[in-house]
């Protein structure tokens, strides 16, 4: 396993630090909604999956990387493509949900257990 040094820390935060001052620079300088900004990173990172462009540029900038949407994007690609190589056509309705299933259940359990602490009120 490959020993971490400053320089990745380093790396991890410029490159997550640029994501997402362009994805406000985004949002603040179109009509795009937060919501399409967030399909378009997703889609983003499936796409640079696809074109082998997303592994070199994750292994280069780390968390910086696979934190924004783009990660997740790419682990919903590489799910698919595993699952249409094993399963044909049916992979890819599979892949996505088998590989990022982990993730999102853990997203939904921890939001209803602090749900459940704090006790949020609906907004009129």
């Amino acid at each position: 396993m490959r020993k971490e040094t400053e320089m990745d820390y380093l790396n991890a935060f410029w490159v997550g630090g640029v994501i997402c001052a362009l994805v406000q620079i985004l949002i603040d300088k179109t009509k795009m909604l937060p919501g399409r900004v967030m399909v378009l990173l997703v889609c983003s990172g499936a796409v640079l999956g696809a074109v082998g462009i997303y592994e070199p540029f994750s292994q280069f900038a780390g968390a910086g990387a696979s934190v924004p949407l783009l990660g997740f994007g790419n682990l919903l690609w590489k799910g698919m493509k595993t699952a249409v190589d094993e399963n044909g056509f049916l992979g890819l309705f599979m892949g996505g949900f088998t590989s990022c299933a982990v993730g999102v259940s853990a997203a939904l359990i921890f939001g209803y257990l602090v749900s459940l602490i704090f006790q949020p009120k609906m907004r009129k």
